[in-house]
């Protein structure tokens, strides 16, 4: 994908006879948890890694103080204007939905600019949406470092974390930091509830296959099976728990020596224990056995369970072979790398 961004048309809402203002896109990339996802509501750790699948958002100026939003991806456009919106493509209730993270983005960067201005602001997504792999948060950092940048606001990586954070409270609630940490930061990280987020230092290149079972999720309603599951047998479930957090911490050594076989049989593990809580299903399955028949190393569900996303973990010479196995099994697979690079201003 191209890494800068142009309007497709004028917006409606747009002055016909405004000057013309550069903009500023900026990028942030999308995530994958390789071991942990479930158990971390319990305290236990895991380990979350940024990919170069990435959200773009492009910044212009306005000449009045109207915020006009699009999504590209999801066929959407609209207006906030003295606290009014007014939809201009999709429904109303989904563009509200997915425009009040933007718009809070928005005011917190204009509290610290200290002046309300007009903005146009254009996001187009590679990343599939509801899939567990950490879209909104993506577009949250994206849309915060390019609207500082337009507004020459002087942030920090730091800043653009707590203000993605708070844009993903809307959108998901009681949220953790890891998705707008990782989105921001880049890199490999290691997340336990107690101790916050904690980078690891992993030179090791990770190749992956993410299989799209094309099925949208509900955290909420996976997180409360487990719950459930754990109330009705809480001293088996325990010890899935600890069995989850040796899985994690063998994991962080296998990454740092680059041990890909280990991560595989780690990865296969940690997946027979989601199996267990009841959070794969059968679109999760068909993808992952097919990774698997095909010479994966290792693989699993990613995030929630129940649809979204499995990863596969291959050496480089099999990838196209896994990846073409999981699109036979009726998945949306791409290869996706480990990246380094968390949000970043795109042509500079």
């Amino acid at each position: 994908m191209a890494t800068t961004q142009v309007w497709l048309g004028m917006p409606p809402c747009a002055s016909r006879n405004s000057d013309v203002y550069m903009g500023v896109t900026a990028s942030a990339p999308a995530k994958v948890i390789l071991f942990g996802e479930h158990f971390v509501v319990y305290g236990e750790p895991a380990i979350v890694m940024a990919i170069d699948k990435r959200a773009y958002a492009k910044v212009e100026l306005r000449q009045d103080k109207r915020l006009y939003l699009r999504s590209v991806n999801l066929n959407l456009a609209g207006c906030f204007e003295t606290g009014f919106f007014k939809v201009e493509q999709g429904g109303t209730k989904e563009a509200r939905l997915k425009f009040e993270p933007l718009k809070l983005v928005v005011e917190k960067v204009q509290e610290i600019y200290g002046e309300n201005a007009g903005l146009d602001i254009e996001v187009n997504s590679t990343v599939p949406v509801a899939a567990g792999l950490g879209s909104s948060a993506a577009v949250a950092a994206a849309a915060t470092a390019a609207v500082g940048a337009l507004l020459k606001v002087k942030m920090s990586k730091e800043a653009v974390f707590r203000i993605s954070y708070e844009a993903e409270k809307i959108v998901h609630g009681a949220q953790s930091e890891v998705d707008p940490a990782v989105s921001t930061f880049g890199g490999t990280l290691l997340f336990q509830m107690d101790t916050g987020v904690r980078p690891l230092d992993v030179k090791a290149d990770v190749p992956l296959v993410v299989g799209y079972t094309g099925v949208k999720r509900s955290t909420r309603v996976q997180v409360a099976k487990v719950r459930d599951t754990r109330n009705k047998y809480s001293r088996v479930i325990d010890h899935m728990m600890k069995a989850a957090r040796e899985i994690v911490l063998r994991a962080i050594d296998a990454l740092k020596d680059g041990d890909l076989e280990t991560l595989g049989d780690l990865m296969n593990i940690n997946h027979a224990l989601l199996c267990g809580l009841g959070v794969s299903d059968e679109s999760l399955e068909w993808l992952i056995n097919a990774a698997r028949k095909a010479g994966a190393l290792g693989a699993k569900l990613t995030g929630a369970g129940g649809g979204g996303c499995m990863i596969a973990l291959a050496e480089n010479e099999r990838l196209k072979q896994v990846l073409e196995a999981i699109q036979r099994a009726g998945g949306s697979p791409f290869i996706a790398r480990k990246t380094d690079e968390g949000v970043r201003i795109e042509g500079i």
